[in-house]
């Protein structure tokens, strides 16, 4: 979706300003100049607002972002940038950078790695930052890494860094979103650890968005946006569902089936508060969400990070409709998106450690070996929890009665569809790594499936 936040449209674009309560925005940490510009913009699209004090108070709704480049990407904009910056003594002006590069160049800064030039690329080349010789680069470098940059590079000069950033116009703007998350402190404790904060942060976000069955389409749109840069196509159905497809590489491995369910039982209270104490999170009010808005993070989470891994094959994304009402999105799914299908895995289990195989014992999901690999996975990850197990009802059990090796993983979350219910978060996040895992070992699950098909076969031909 083209229409962003205030907010987003202002950190997306360089603006460093605080987001109060409704469209009220603090700009006493931004620059004369800065807030000068921007109101300049606001301006010249027509855009009702006032001060009071240090405050912008916005009376109209966010333009779309498309607009909003058109005002701000004027010509020879971003030329002569730096004539009159001191880095590190100064802050940038917007209006002097380059419009695609402006929202990094502020978080770099703002990070403490102060910029000297930039240039968006303007379509031609690389886009570029330089940095003074101040703090550890490889620390700059992890952390794009761990926002979802394929690749960093970065030269060394005389008195600073110059880090190519190789990625499209939007994708950068996406990156300055991203990075305004990051706390300064994250960056000495590495890739992995930011990585698992902004999951934490993803999975936050989620649980803000309302959704009960039969109306789940604000949780729908916003996966849809989340996911579509990270698939070759999209689409919902005609009964609700969002399914979405990716080919990885050469994608002569196995179709994996990944599944979670965008319902609630019963509303997110909209005004409820998260409570965080230690790992554990619950609600001020009603349900948490976390059946199964969890699950849902953890496969945007996977859908990411696949596209930077080795894994050659085919992923189908299935977010299902009115789970919690009987299965029913994924009763009504048409067979044709299941076709070719050799394995599934549903994150929508309570609890830690559980690989669930079958329904109370008598309804098979898998054959055993397919839950024995992914315990073999667990152990190779360091996982040592895992375990296969009975379960209940889920959309796993339709995806099996397809005849597709299915499994549903725990995913952290008790006392579900109950205001009790919590979440804890470092499993959910023991998922996303287990989930890596398996697609880290995909050679040796097509194994695992061939045999299984093989001794479907010679089941049949015996009689």
């Amino acid at each position: 979706m083209d229409v962003k936040t205030w907010n987003q449209l202002f950190i997306r674009h360089g603006w460093n300003v605080q987001k109060n309560e409704g469209n009220v925005f603090d700009c006493q940490m931004e620059t004369k100049e800065n807030v000068e510009f921007l109101q300049k913009n606001l301006e010249a699209l027509g855009v009702s607002y006032w001060m009071e004090g240090s405050n912008l108070i916005l009376a109209d709704k966010p333009v779309a972002e498309c607009e909003w480049i058109k005002i701000l990407d004027f010509p020879n904009r971003g030329r002569g940038e730096g004539l009159w910056f001191e880095p590190g003594q100064e802050d940038p002006k917007v209006e002097e950078l380059d419009t695609y590069i402006c929202g990094i160049v502020r978080q770099f800064n703002r990070l403490g790695f102060h910029t000297k030039g930039s240039c968006d690329g303007h379509g031609k080349r690389s886009p570029h930052v330089m940095v003074k010789k101040e703090k550890d680069i490889d620390q700059l470098a992890g952390m794009l890494l761990a926002l979802g940059l394929k690749r960093v590079y970065y030269r060394e000069q005389r008195n600073s860094y110059c880090i190519y950033l190789h990625a499209q116009k939007n994708e950068l703007l996406d990156l300055a979103e991203k990075m305004s998350l990051i706390e300064e402190h994250w960056l000495e404790l590495g890739l992995e650890y930011i990585k698992e904060q902004m999951f934490y942060l993803s999975l936050e976000g989620l649980l803000t968005i309302p959704g009960t069955s039969g109306d789940e389409s604000l949780v729908r749109e916003f996966v849809k946006e989340k996911l579509q840069p990270f698939v070759d196509n999209i689409s919902t159905d005609r009964h609700g569902n969002l399914l979405a497809e990716k080919t990885y590489n050469s994608g002569n491995g196995p179709t994996i089936l990944l599944n979670a369910h965008l319902d609630t039982v019963v509303e997110i209270n909209a005004d409820r508060k998260i409570s965080k104490i230690d790992s554990i999170w619950t609600s001020s009010e009603g349900i948490l969400g976390a059946d199964d808005r969890a699950g849902v993070a953890i496969l945007l989470n996977i859908a990411e990070s696949l596209v930077h891994s080795s894994f050659s094959g085919k992923v189908k994304y299935i977010f299902t409709i009115e789970e919690e009402r009987g299965l029913i999105g994924a009763r009504n799914l048409d067979d044709y998106f299941l076709w070719g299908t050799d394995a599934a895995i549903v994150v929508d289990r309570r609890g830690k450690g559980d690989i669930v195989t079958s329904c109370g014992g008598y309804i098979p999901f898998c054959d055993e070996a397919y839950g024995k690999f992914i315990e073999r996975v667990s152990l190779e990850e360091g996982l040592t929890e895992w375990k296969c197990t009975n379960g209940g009802s889920s959309d796993t059990r339709i995806w099996a009665e397809k005849g597709i090796q299915s499994v549903n993983l725990s995913v952290g979350f008790m006392d579900e569809h109950t205001e009790e219910e919590s979440l804890d978060i470092h499993v959910a996040y023991e998922t996303v790594k287990l989930i890596k895992g398996i697609f880290n070992n995909a050679k040796d699950l097509r194994s695992v499936l061939r045999e299984i098909e093989g001794k479907k076969f010679v089941s049949k031909i015996t009689g």
